[in-house]
């Protein structure tokens, strides 16, 4: 009888643990096996969560017959249905259309006329940027400047190094360029830490835009101050950090990257938002930062903090953000709060060796590895685009529709914090200020629970007043009854 009871007690234990077994080999494939997605809680620690983009393809020059293979390919631009590929070490830049589930091959510009009728190769072109008119404006790096071309591939102009005495480098090294609806060029020059070059629709060379503000140690500085000539001359100079990239969101703020800063990369501000003053408006209400991973060591392959050389932007001011250090996309909302970050270093589908550029295609997302000369497209999964949908509604003032959506989205994460925030918004934004608290009380957000605690004060203040000075009115009446009834009853013992 013994026997049977523990006979039947390892034949419990063993389905259970193959029930577990199961449970967590469905969770570890909820992920479909092709990259880790996670994001940091209120108490900035580390959770696994579902995916919000999924590999559907990765391609190569060599998948289409005329192209042949990228070769240190440095960036990539997107707009409409085309995708133009700043194919660096082959001197070219390709085109492709995506349409019907697939990418076809358009052609590819490796060369133009110039004035004098002579053809022009490109060199190591590094970045290019196409408008909805088909005007490519090419950051021709080999060659010391920039090529604008139209439609039809004809020069329109060439500018090359600007005759200003404020620009004091010898060479012209555009790597990265956008161009706004004003037509005006804004370029990240090579070994220039004054800013972004701007350019108007001439060519002309207007001044730079968004310099970075001199970063230094304290002690260093009091040293210098008490250091002989000599000394100072030996040391480090304080200077502005290079920006490494940027892009264009819908109503034309550069978004910037620095992916080289001294100090504390908490400090260093590695995203900014500039407006056209150059000033930095990048709006930072989430739990830390926009700076990529919280935690970081200083020993080991992947040392030291995430390293931003690329961004875009979506028109619901999402922004994409690529670490070339780890391999890594994160993904922030308008507010700076940080919804999902995914990727790594690594072979497989979703992973990068050295990934150099990031663009938005529609619902996708495409992303250059210059080492493997090749291009992911990410799409958005069921969670990935209701993550998208409750940020959009809120946007446009739908505010009953964004809360609902992010209802969804607890349903598939209940440990997602933004989530519970986005319905707190949804319902600070619609008046309802005692139940808002309570969803940002939930998730440690002291910032939006102070902004909701203060309407909430004010709010009840007015429904109350009425009360407050009816009790207030009794209470005076109350204090001077009391002191009639006193001085009379004074009155009748003295009589």
């Amino acid at each position: 009888m013994r026997v049977l009871k523990r006979f039947t007690s390892v034949f419990v234990l063993l389905l259970v643990v193959s029930l577990l077994a199961g449970s967590v080999d469905s969770l570890a494939n909820s992920s479909n096996g092709n990259h880790y997605t996670y994001t940091y809680d209120c108490w900035g620690v580390d959770r696994e969560s579902p995916d919000a983009y999924t590999v559907e393809r990765v391609i190569s020059g060599s998948d289409f017959e005329q192209c042949g293979n990228f070769k240190d390919p440095q960036g990539i631009y997107c707009v409409g249905n085309n995708m133009y590929v700043a194919d660096t070490g082959n001197n070219r830049i390709c085109h492709f259309t995506y349409g019907d589930d697939k990418f076809v091959f358009v052609k590819v510009v490796d060369s133009y006329q110039n004035a004098d009728g002579k053809k022009v190769s490109l060199k190591e072109p590094q970045d290019v940027f196409v408008t909805t008119e088909g005007q490519m404006y090419i950051a021709d790096t080999g060659n010391n400047k920039i090529v604008h071309l139209d439609a039809d591939g004809k020069l329109v102009k060439e500018i090359g190094r600007p005759d200003d005495k404020t620009y004091t480098e010898e060479k012209f090294l555009p790597q990265k360029l956008v161009v706004d609806r004003a037509k005006r060029i804004f370029t990240q020059v090579q070994n220039v830490n004054k800013g972004f070059l701007e350019f108007d629709d001439a060519g002309d060379f207007t001044g730079f835009v968004g310099a970075s503000e001199v970063t230094y140690d304290f002690f260093t500085y009091l040293w210098k101050m008490i250091a002989t000539k000599e000394q100072r001359a030996q040391m480090e100079l304080f200077v502005p950090t290079e920006y490494s990239n940027l892009c264009l969101d819908s109503e034309d703020f550069i978004y910037a990257t620095i992916s080289t800063f001294d100090g504390p990369v908490e400090a260093a501000e590695p995203i900014r938002k500039l407006n056209a003053k150059g000033t930095d408006i990048l709006v930072r209400n989430g739990y830390d930062d926009p700076y990529g991973d919280y935690r970081y060591t200083d020993h080991g392959e992947l040392k030291g903090p995430s390293q931003f050389n690329d961004i875009c932007c979506l028109d619901n001011d999402v922004y994409y953000a690529l670490d070339t250090n780890k391999g890594r996309i994160f993904a922030y909302d308008f507010q700076g709060n940080m919804l999902y970050a995914f990727g790594g270093h690594g072979y497989k589908a979703g992973y990068f060796m050295n990934p150099s550029a990031i663009e938005d295609l529609g619902d996708s997302l495409v992303v250059v590895d210059q080492k493997l000369g090749t291009i992911t497209q990410f799409t958005l999964t069921e969670y990935g685009k209701l993550i998208n949908g409750g940020l959009a509604e809120y946007k446009v003032g739908h505010y009953d529709e964004s809360a609902d959506i992010w209802r969804q989205v607890l349903r598939l994460n209940g440990n997602y914090d933004q989530a519970y925030i986005g319905i707190g918004r949804a319902l600070l934004r619609k008046g309802q200020y005692k139940e808002a608290m309570e969803y940002f009380e939930l998730k440690l957000d002291g910032k939006n629970y102070s902004k909701a605690f203060k309407l909430y004060r004010e709010q009840w203040f007015e429904e109350n007043i009425g009360k407050i000075l009816l009790i207030f009115a009794i209470l005076v009446l109350l204090g001077f009854g009391i002191g009639f009834v006193r001085k009379a009853r004074k009155e009748v013992e003295k009589g």
